[in-house]
């Protein structure tokens, strides 16, 4: 069995890559006013309850409008 020591250096470096990810999603879907498909609310929604890198990857391949 797996101990938390012997996997925390792995995980650490995980966590700190989504909480990036969802931190620049945030805020990129708070300065754009247009998106491909859907509205704000519902990126918001999407990448915060899908928080575990699939939200918002789901908001860069689907939702952001080409600059």
């Amino acid at each position: 069995m797996l101990n938390l020591q012997e996997i925390l250096p792995f995980l650490i470096p995980l966590v700190v890559l989504q909480f990036a990810l969802l931190f620049f999603t945030i805020r990129h879907i708070l300065t754009h006013r247009t998106y491909k498909r859907g509205s704000r609310g519902l990126w918001l929604l999407i990448s915060i309850l899908g928080m575990e890198f699939i939200g918002p990857i789901l908001y860069f391949l689907l939702g952001k409008e080409e600059d």
